[in-house]
Order: C-alpha cells, then structure tokens, then sequence
C-alpha cells in the first residue's frame, strides 16, 4: 500500500513540474510585431512610445520613462539606431 502512495505523490510532483514549466514558457514569449499592447505579468500593457512608419520600411519612434527620451530608429537599409537622452530634474 505504500507503494501505491509514493507512486501517486510521483505522478502528482512529475504533472506539477511541467505544469510549471509550462506557464514559464508562456511567460517568457514576446508579444508579436505590430500589436498595439505588450504582456507583462499576465496583463495587457499599451506599448510605449509613438512609431512613425515611412513608406520606403524605414520608422522612427520616441519612447518617454520619466526625465529620460529613447529615440529608436530604423532606415531603409536596415539599419538600426538607438539614443537616449536625460534632462535634469527641473529647478536641479
């Protein structure tokens, strides 16, 4: 009869295990190209920044977090460009 149980308590810790792995997987899978929302913690989030797409392929986006601007850039040769630019706290 013990057998039984420890053969149960095997299945139940296998069955967690890549029930747990599972959700990871899902987790960790980036949100598609030209969706208007990002997932983070299992909620949907607008994504940020404003991106202006040319008809030549190439784009140009601003993504604001606080004093701090990132300005993202892609040409029509592909090639791709990334600043960012912090202002000081005002009266600093």
């Amino acid at each position: 009869m013990t057998t039984n149980k420890l053969m149960i308590v095997a299945v139940v810790a296998v069955l967690a295990a890549t029930g747990a792995a599972a959700v990871a997987h899902a987790q960790s899978e980036r949100t598609p190209k030209g969706w208007s929302y990002e997932i983070k913690n299992g909620q949907r989030v607008p994504k940020g920044g404003n991106r202006v797409t040319n008809p030549d392929g190439s784009w140009r986006e601003e993504v604001r977090q606080g004093n701090c601007v990132t300005i993202k850039e892609k040409t029509a040769a592909g090639e791709y460009r990334e600043t960012r630019q912090c202002d000081p706290k005002p009266g600093a």
